[in-house]
């Protein structure tokens, strides 16, 4: 009667998707990253027509198939920001298991595009490098193991996740692939040290890799080339570290200005690793600062939301794509200030790239998954009523 008189009682419902997505998101990290796209949007108009032309193609053809890249990546980073951590995590797994078979069959059905180093599949229309997509799932998958190796009867998750990463290191080292070897170690390591990792097992890893670093440079000219490189206090000013120096030198504070600056039509790789001394030249420090603090606002903003995440798998995912993701970025900065030796790494989101530019969307889009809020209790919450037990 109740309900004939005064209408049935509305049950409350769920927010819609979209509504509830952007309220749990992260909207500074968002930000950040859309604004290092346009900016490396802004900087392949002036880096990438010399490459063009030297390859009779029209001005703007790689700055047209960045923007295609971009919004398959932003297509992947949007559906990656929608999935709870468990899908996250079966997803992760998957991919790792077709990213590492890739890896493994490098050597005979892979390329090195007359780089001396056979890291790409030829696909014809655009080319694959595998150990960008390896990256992000090896980092969900050495999470899953160290998580699991907290739980009661768990596997030793922790010693299957160091033979799993000296694995893939192996691997990326017969490449060779020295740069991705150090970051696959440095993202273990941080995990790993999260996870409550004895020093001396981090200790005996750090000399394994010191030990590993000098056998490289007695049995490899490719290394020891660069490494000779980078110790030499003269730097070849014909080189492509010298062409990016004097670039960032020449740049000062405000820059030369707009479509001005000269290093693009010296450096082969201006468009990809050295966009950052297009971007010194052009437009001085001012710009450099901002992409900096673009990059430390993704980094430490999703560290500070991991703080209180109180799965510890999401917890160990989380910090280890946000470590990389910005480790990265310093190595290819570094590398063009000569602050590390030279080595081809693409800076995130704003160097020309196909599969660096969509695995970088996969990536991020995890790390805004794990970084989204969710209803639980405080991470301090958790680790007091544990103290009580």
């Amino acid at each position: 009667m109740t309900e004939m008189v005064y209408g049935a009682v509305r049950q409350p419902g769920r927010d819609p998707i979209l509504p509830r997505w952007w309220r749990t998101i992260d909207k500074w990290s968002v930000s950040s990253i859309l604004l290092l796209f346009a900016i490396g949007i802004l900087l392949g108009l002036a880096a990438s027509p010399p490459l063009a032309e030297r390859n009779g193609l029209h001005p703007f053809y790689y700055v047209e198939r960045q923007i295609v890249f971009g919004v398959m990546a932003f297509m992947v980073m949007f559906a990656m920001t929608m999935m709870s951590p468990k899908m996250v995590r079966r997803l992760g797994v998957l991919g790792f298991i077709v990213a590492f078979a890739a890896i493994c069959a490098l050597p005979w059905l892979g390329t090195d595009f007359g780089k001396g180093a056979v890291r790409w599949y030829s696909l014809g229309f655009a080319s694959l490098q595998p150990s960008e997509f390896l990256k992000p799932f090896y980092v969900v998958v050495a999470a899953w193991l160290m998580a699991a190796s907290d739980e009661i009867q768990g596997p030793p998750g922790k010693s299957m996740s160091l033979i799993l990463t000296l694995i893939i290191v192996g691997f990326l080292a017969m490449q060779p692939d020295f740069g991705q070897s150090a970051l696959v170690l440095f993202g273990w390591g941080v995990m790993y040290f999260l996870a409550g990792a004895p020093y001396i097992l981090i200790v005996g890893v750090a000399a394994l890799v010191v030990g590993a670093g000098f056998l490289a440079y007695e049995n490899s000219e490719h290394f020891a080339r660069r490494i000779d490189g980078f110790l030499n206090p003269e730097v070849d000013p014909t080189t492509q570290i010298g062409y990016a120096t004097n670039a960032i030198r020449e740049g000062g504070f405000f820059g030369v200005g707009v479509g001005e600056g000269q290093v693009k039509w010296s450096l082969p790789d201006a468009h990809t690793d050295f966009i950052i001394a297009v971007a010194a030249e052009e437009y001085g420090l001012v710009l450099v600062l901002v992409i900096l603090a673009l990059y430390a606002t993704i980094v430490v903003r999703s560290f500070l939301r991991l703080v209180h995440e109180r799965d510890t798998f999401t917890r160990l995912a989380g910090t280890g794509l946000a470590a990389m993701f910005g480790v990265q970025a310093l190595i290819n900065m570094g590398v063009a200030v000569r602050l590390l030796p030279a080595k081809g790494m693409t800076l995130p989101f704003v160097s020309y790239g196909g599969s660096s530019l969509i695995a970088m969307g996969l990536s991020v889009g995890m790390l805004i998954a794990f970084t989204r809020t969710r209803p639980q209790g405080k991470f301090e919450d958790y680790l007091t009523q544990r103290g009580h037990r």
